[in-house]
């Protein structure tokens, strides 16, 4: 049995959760949670962590050079370092509005990337 304590994110209550896995390595039990989303939130992500990426594109012909982008739904952290490698080769033309979806389903994730930020063509 293999045990580890992870911190829940989710609230400013910061409970400290402890996991136990079997011998096969899969999770058969967890304690420490005070609701029922930290232990939703363990669970994931001891088995399926996922999170959001932020980064920035070029733009090309915008009052500045760099857009802020993220992904429309959290992805597999296993894939951050790829994904984040494509979006470095994106660029989009100004104007961009908040919200404007520069690729859809990136890396057939079902994320799209978003820009964050107003950029007014020159």
């Amino acid at each position: 049995m293999d045990k580890r304590e992870l911190i829940c994110i989710i609230c400013p209550t910061s409970c400290k959760i402890q996991v136990t896995f079997d011998d096969e390595g899969n999770l058969s039990e967890v304690e420490g949670f005070r609701c029922k989303r930290g232990e939703n939130y363990v669970k994931e992500e001891v088995v399926d962590p996922k999170r959001t990426l932020t980064t920035i594109i070029r733009v090309v012909d915008g009052e500045i050079t760099m857009c802020p982008v993220k992904t429309s739904i959290a992805i597999p952290k296993e894939i951050l370092g790829d994904m984040t490698l494509n979006v470095s080769k994106l660029f989009a033309h100004a104007p961009i509005k908040v919200g404007d979806v520069i690729v859809k389903n990136i890396m057939g994730t079902g994320a799209d990337i978003v820009a964050t930020r107003e950029i007014c063509k020159k």
